[in-house]
């Protein structure tokens, strides 16, 4: 059984994050808000080619998020906005106006939506130690 010892990545303190990157996780929330908004007004307006491509805007933007922060929330910052913008959206009005149809393109949009967030944020890359004393991938 070996323990870690003080020089071992999980014994450190966690370190604040920058201002920098959490203007780049606000950032990836507005953008996961408006692929969300384009997505709903893109998969059926032409169906289903609509629907493919707001999906794969959706997968873009969850695994490049988690890419370009180096870690899977990246990704979960996406899918937050993508999620919030969805949900405001499905949402009924007073006047009886509502976003989505109930069809399956649109249910496609909703759970395809949230099974590519779930699989980005998995997928995307895991939290590495810095030092290169770490047997990393082993």
């Amino acid at each position: 059984m070996s323990s870690a010892g003080p020089g071992s990545p999980l014994a450190q303190p966690l370190k604040p994050p920058s201002a920098g990157r959490i203007l780049a996780y606000l950032g990836l929330v507005l953008l996961g808000a408006v692929t969300g908004a384009a997505g709903a007004l893109v998969q059926s307006a032409w169906f289903p080619g609509g629907l493919l491509l707001a999906l794969a805007g959706a997968a873009g933007l969850f695994l490049g998020g988690a890419r370009a922060m180096g870690n899977r929330g990246g990704a979960v910052a996406g899918a937050a906005g993508w999620v919030v913008m969805i949900v405001l959206l499905t949402t009924s009005r007073p006047e009886g106006d509502f976003m989505f149809a109930a069809g399956g393109g649109s249910y496609a949009f909703l759970l395809g939506g949230m099974a590519l967030a779930v699989i980005c944020a998995t997928v995307g890359p895991g939290r590495q130690p810095d030092d290169g004393d770490a047997r990393r991938g082993k």
